[in-house]
């Protein structure tokens, strides 16, 4: 009988050592900032929705304030099947790779938040992220963003009157001088990091930023009137990696898809409405001003032409098109 029972055991614990344990699939994350920030919560989100979904299989290991480098270096070790699984990049960033990609940020892309929302929702971008995906080898899983950028002056501007020659800090891109050009502006490009001191000794009397740039900045220190222009509302895509993409299995794939886009539109709901209560609470404190610009529909109008051979140039006409057409 004892040697019965040790049998039985013996037998009942080769049996219970040859059920597998779950594998388990560790993906790494990066992100430019603190546990605060809106593309931070994304991803958690992302993270949680995706983990649940795949019953645990998925595990994440998430790097916060630049631990990894910036969203350029995100995007290319991506693109390598490297280093980072997963991030939300600026397509900026992916212009190396796809020649569409930029024109997520063209500005007087979206005429507003519902137009912008209406693209996203309805798969305008789709094109775009087949080519990312065909020339970079990278995802775009979903859509965060939300910041719409406005102008901040010295001075209160409203018309198109007051805004001709203005002189303005534009981003490096080509199509930023080109867009503030036709809008009778006179923009140069300066570092971001000198806007600052531009403002204050006069060499600029303007820029261009989203309210958490203008905040983490100070920039109402030196330009206290914010012109609401809503000349760009900025795409973040969350981006994932195809070399591990294409390692997990179709369960685990289905879950990664579902997770980002529903984290996307988490991000997008974070930091559109973050915008205008970030723009809220410093004119509550009395840091700034906001105006409503009385000429928008002209704006739009002075720019038509260039984004569309803009879009020609990147050849995404039509895509340009189809966002253009959604009411």
């Amino acid at each position: 009988m004892k040697f019965l029972r040790t049998l039985l055991l013996g037998g009942a614990a080769v049996a219970f050592m040859a059920i597998p344990a779950q594998a388990q699939t560790e993906l790494v994350g990066a992100v430019q900032f603190g546990e605060d920030h809106a593309f931070t919560k994304t991803l958690r989100e992302f993270e949680r929705l995706a983990g649940e979904c795949s019953g645990g299989s998925l595990t994440f290991d998430l790097h916060l304030n630049s631990e990894l480098g910036l969203e350029k270096d995100y995007f290319e070790n991506m693109s390598q099947g490297i280093a980072v699984d997963y991030a939300i990049v600026a397509p900026s960033h992916m212009s190396t790779f796809s020649r569409k990609a930029p024109l997520m940020d063209m500005p007087f892309l979206f005429r507003d938040l519902d137009h912008w929302n209406a693209a996203i929702d309805q798969g305008a971008l789709e094109p775009i992220a087949q080519d990312v995906m065909d020339q970079a080898n990278v995802r775009l899983l979903g859509y965060a963003g939300g910041g719409t950028r406005q102008l901040i002056v010295n001075r209160p501007i409203t018309t198109m009157e007051e805004l001709e020659g203005l002189p303005m800090r534009v981003m490096g891109a080509p199509i930023q001088t080109r867009i503030f050009e036709a809008i009778s502006a006179a923009p140069s490009v300066i570092a971001y990091s000198e806007v600052y001191n531009a403002i204050q000794t006069g060499v600029i009397d303007a820029a261009e930023n989203e309210a958490a740039g203008i905040e983490q900045m100070k920039f109402y220190e030196v330009g206290p009137h914010i012109v609401k222009t809503a000349h760009a509302i900025t795409v973040r895509p969350l981006a994932f990696s195809n070399a591990t993409f294409e390692r997990l299995s179709e369960a685990e794939q289905q879950c990664l898809v579902e997770a980002g886009a529903a984290a996307g539109a988490l991000g997008r709901e974070i930091e559109s409405s973050q915008d205008s209560e970030k723009l809220q609470a410093l004119e509550s404190q009395g840091l700034l001003t906001t105006h409503e610009f009385a000429d928008r529909d002209k704006l739009l109008e002075l720019a038509a032409p260039v984004k569309a051979a803009y879009a020609e140039e990147l050849g995404a006409t039509d895509v340009f098109e189809n966002i253009q057409a959604i009411k």
